[in-house]
């Protein structure tokens, strides 16, 4: 395919492109996903990198074919991926990969997984592919130019919820791998968000969470404790459905702050208050070390 960066030229049709390459890569690292799922085997193909932080042979496989296709058509892009870490060529692009979004649920034989591919262009996500292998969907999108899933031979364009009532809302949240040790662990919050709507849900994957929100499943979602690749494809697929994304206080979403409020819209300003009111839960918290 040949794609070439080109710092003064963004045009649609560019990110177009750039779209059809993260979207063959997502589509290579689900097949090999499936093939894994279900077939570990906890003594050789499960790694646990710190307490509750797992890393499976699917993760690296997944990730290596991502890479290849990547690197294929975008040789002079940077690439920060969760397994490999970041390979930096100076370029103003750079792609966010996490080729298992969800591995502990797929460690344990939970079909709740993804694989996650962002990318950047001078910081700022512009391009997102999100792909649920077990429920085929395909989620996509380009900041600006609207977003998509595919599911069952059908397109359709992704919209957030027109949920305008905190007690109507259905969030969705997550814990960090080091909850067990930080009193910034979200545990408060959660309990608060769910005295307060019609409940909150824990998934285990981030970028189906952001997915989830501009399709309209969900009506907003928090985290912390997060990585770039974690958050990169889902934030493009908020903001072309015409969500909001933005740091707890209302202020510019950081990427590399590891934190993030994304609604359809009509509930920022609630969450913004609501997590603004909530004190953490006093420590520690023993746990498995």
């Amino acid at each position: 395919m040949g794609v070439h960066p080109d710092e003064k030229a963004r045009s649609a049709a560019d990110l177009q492109a750039y779209l059809v390459v993260a979207t063959e890569a997502a589509r290579v690292g689900g097949a090999i996903l499936r093939q894994h799922f279900g077939k570990l085997t906890a003594a050789t193909d499960i790694v646990e990198k710190q307490p509750g932080d797992l890393v499976t042979i699917a993760d690296r496989e997944s990730e290596a074919a991502i890479l290849a296709i990547l690197r294929k058509h975008c040789p002079d892009f940077d690439i920060l991926a969760e397994e490999s870490g970041q390979q930096n060529r100076q370029s103003p692009w750079l792609w966010a990969v996490d080729p298992l979004d969800g591995t502990t649920n797929f460690a344990h034989g939970y079909p709740f997984a993804t694989v996650s591919i962002g990318l950047l262009y001078q910081g700022e996500p512009v391009v997102g592919v999100v792909y649920d292998p077990f429920h085929d969907e395909l989620f996509r999108g380009i900041v600006g130019e609207g977003a998509t899933c595919w599911s069952g031979g059908q397109v359709r364009s992704l919209r957030p919820s027109t949920t305008a009532h905190f007690p109507q809302s259905l969030w969705v949240s997550g814990f960090a791998y080091d909850r067990r040790r930080v009193t910034d662990n979200n545990y408060a919050e959660f309990c608060h968000f769910t005295h307060l709507t019609q409940g909150v849900r824990r998934s285990g994957s981030a970028a189906l969470d952001l997915a989830y929100v501009a399709a309209g499943r969900f009506d907003g979602y928090w985290e912390r404790g997060l990585s770039p690749w974690d958050l990169a494809a889902g934030v493009v697929l908020v903001r072309a459905a015409g969500g909001m994304v933005t740091a707890y206080d209302g202020g510019p979403f950081d990427l590399a702050s590891g934190r993030i409020l994304a609604t359809n819209g009509l509930l920022h300003e609630s969450a913004i208050t609501t997590l603004a009111g909530v004190s953490p839960l006093p420590g520690p918290f023993p746990g498995i070390e």
